[in-house]
C-alpha cells in the first residue's frame, strides 16, 4: 500500500506528520486541535466554540479531496475534562447526519497548546 498525503492550507500541523493520509481508498485524519488556520493560535474559547474549530480544521483537510462528513466512518474525540461531554456532543451531533459515524471518547490528562479538545477521524472513499 502507498500512503498518498493530503494536506490543507486551512487546517494547521506541526510537523513530522501528515495532516491526512489516503491508503488505497482509506483515509487516516491526525487529530486536529481547535487552532485558527488564519493566526495559528488556539481558539481560547469554551468547549462548543474549540470542538467546531476542531471539525472546520478537519473537514477542510477532507475537502481538498472531495469528500464530506457523509464519508466518516469513525470518530476519536479526546477531551480534557468528562464533564465537557455532553457540551461537546451538541455540535458533535450538527456534523453528521444518521446513521452516525462509530465513535469513542476518551479522557486524558493534557492536549497541545492546553486545548480542551482534540479530533480525529477515519473516511472511505465512495
Amino acid at each position: 500500500m502507498v500512503r498518498k498525503e493530503i494536506s490543507s492550507k486551512k487546517a494547521v500541523s506541526i510537523r513530522p506528520y501528515s495532516q491526512g493520509v489516503d491508503s488505497d481508498g482509506l483515509i487516516f485524519l491526525s487529530g486536529q486541535t481547535p487552532v485558527d488556520f488564519n493566526t495559528g493560535e488556539l481558539v481560547d474559547e469554551d468547549i462548543k466554540t474549540q470542538t467546531q474549530q476542531c471539525f472546520d480544521n478537519l473537514f477542510n483537510v477532507l475537502n481538498e479531496i472531495n469528500l464530506t462528513s457523509d464519508d466518516v466512518q469513525k470518530v476519536n474525540v479526546f477531551l480534557t475534562d468528562m464533564n465537557d461531554f455532553s457540551l461537546m456532543n451538541e455540535i458533535y451531533s450538527k456534523q453528521f447526519s444518521e446513521p452516525y459515524p462509530a465513535r469513542t471518547t476518551v479522557g486524558v490528562t493534557s492536549l497541545s497548546k492546553n486545548a480542551k479538545v482534540e479530533i480525529e477521524m477515519i473516511a472511505r472513499r465512495r
